[in-house]
């Protein structure tokens, strides 16, 4: 049984734990921007540049698509690494192995595709081509473990809810740094060193491959940061869940898990029509409002949010129920649409729009990781499978989906809306404007409806549910009342957890009804 009275911090292993593993994220999520958003921009700006410019141009289109088709192909592959994690077992543990592991290779793999595999396009295309592919899916499947084993590591820091949300908050936190803090830094870094090399200020292959080998140290001495920095702790919910089965099976024990499936689904909505609109921000800029040059704002806000956001989530949340943190946050985020659609062609509203399009990012994104982390435990009890790092899986491939979803609505957008080729803000009709608006805002606006919706009535997952649940979790299993055979035959399982979750979430909505009355 868990010391009640023992300190949080002491429970959690330290300050100095709670560092090392956000730091973690610090680099994961740099690592993460100059894979996805700036490789893009490296292979369209300069890979090809010494190529014919026809076959540059077939190239380019050959490796984008291939970068989306993997993308999605990795969708499916996600959940397979996060149960080949839930089967590790090593004197390090679960988690930290994949750290090391997934952390430098991908880094080292990262550093290798921004030399443009040391110019061998220049030699044949073909052989480009077949590396390229394998190269990249190898890289992406390394930073897959490394990501999900991070994420994953969570519920193996803490049992306590309130701790987790802690671990989460400062991940998030650092790694709203390191995304973004990259958009700040990625030009310079490549114009220095272009320079340096070439003793020209504009873009060169020996400046981009700098910028890849500075992200791929700082991803290695992160992710051994994080290996070395944290320790898994044992407790009678992980040390007899052990034996977490073969995909198959750990896809059925998901499968089962309703509190899983509804977070994932509200956090899908949301993601698909979070980077809907981001995705079209700098044609909201370039096209609509005739300021491209402005367009850094877009990126300075997000950083402040976000530094402001993620420390301040775990203060609130000890006043005030996540689920209301989720739900003020949604709030927000449709006063941003209202904004966005009323103010699209004002400098002013648009940034008062994006201000309150970014506030609550980190809140609702915090609010779905603590809600599918506090649902392994639900899933536990209802199987009698623990899958931590299957679960946690779920929303790393919810926004590749997301993602992928985004590269398609970006073009689509950019064609509908005539924001192409050399076409100007004062080429853009009112028709214009209402097509770009009706499918950067208003389609994305309800999605974040359906997201709050579906979020506010189908997950009873909370707080004081999920402390139920390990207190009943860890009583069954001290008894042998449930162990992990029991996932073959887990009816009587599954009816006792539907029954607990029936019962807290009544209690939830009585606890809250009265503290709204007492306001």
């Amino acid at each position: 049984m868990k010391e009640e009275n023992q300190p949080t911090a002491a429970k959690s292993g330290g300050i100095g734990r709670r560092i090392c593993y956000a730091v973690g994220n610090f680099g994961q999520s740099a690592f993460y921007n100059a894979l996805s958003t700036y490789f893009v921009v490296y292979v369209t700006s300069t890979m090809f540049a010494g190529v014919d410019k026809a076959l540059a141009t077939k190239l380019i289109g050959i490796i984008t698509g291939l970068i989306v088709a993997i993308r999605i192909g990795e969708i499916f592959i996600d959940p397979l690494l996060g149960n080949l994690i839930d089967n590790t077992t090593t004197k390090f543990g679960r988690f930290r192995p994949w750290q090391v592991i997934g952390g430098c290779t991908s880094a080292v793999l990262l550093a290798l595709v921004y030399t443009g595999l040391f110019g061998l396009v220049n030699v044949s295309e073909t052989w480009f081509i077949i590396l390229f592919v394998v190269v990249f899916i190898v890289l992406d499947v390394f930073y897959s473990l490394r990501d999900i084993s991070y994420w994953g590591m969570i519920p193996a820091l803490s049992e306590d809810s309130h701790e987790r949300s802690v671990y989460t908050a400062l991940g998030s936190f650092t790694g709203s740094i390191g995304y973004n803090g990259i958009t700040v830094v990625v030009i310079p870094i490549v114009t220095y060193f272009s320079y340096v090399f070439t003793g020209s200020h504009t873009e060169s292959q020996s400046g981009w491959t700098a910028f890849g080998v500075i992200v791929a140290l700082l991803g290695i001495l992160t992710a051994l940061t994080v290996a070395f920095g944290t320790k898994e702790n044992e407790s009678a919910l992980r040390s007899k869940a052990q034996e977490n089965g073969n995909p198959l099976q750990a896809f059925g024990a998901l499968a089962h898990n309703d509190q899983l499936l509804w977070v994932a689904l509200s956090y899908l909505l949301y993601a698909i029509a979070n980077v809907a609109t981001t995705g079209v921000l700098l044609y909201l800029f370039k096209f609509v409002l005739g300021q491209p040059a402005a367009f850094s704002i877009a990126g300075v806000i997000p950083i402040i949010t976000g530094l402001i956001a993620a420390p301040l989530y775990p203060i609130l949340n000890r006043y005030i129920p996540r689920r209301y943190l989720y739900l003020a946050g949604m709030v927000f985020m449709i006063a941003g649409y209202v904004m966005f659609i009323i103010g699209a062609q004002s400098l002013t509203l648009v940034i008062v729009a994006l201000v309150l399009f970014y506030i609550p990012g980190t809140f609702i994104q915090m609010t779905a990781i603590l809600s599918l982390t506090d649902s392994i435990e639900y899933g536990q009890l209802k199987t009698g499978r623990r899958n931590e790092a299957v679960t946690l899986s779920v929303r790393p491939m919810l926004d590749k989906i997301a993602g992928a979803f985004s590269n398609g609505i970006v073009g689509f957008i950019a064609v509908a809306a005539g924001m192409v080729g050399t076409a100007t803000a004062d080429d853009m009709t009112a028709a214009n404007i209402r097509t770009f608006k009706m499918f950067a805002f208003y389609t994305p606006l309800a999605l974040i409806v359906a997201s709050l919706l579906v979020f506010m009535f189908t997950v009873k997952i909370d707080e004081k549910m999920h402390a139920k649940i390990v207190e009943e979790l860890e009583a069954k299993l001290a008894s042998g009342e449930i162990t992990s055979e029991d996932a073959q035959d887990a009816d009587v399982v599954e009816e006792n957890a539907t029954e607990t979750a029936d019962a807290s979430g009544a209690a939830a909505g009585a606890n809250a009804a009265g503290s709204a009355s007492a306001k």
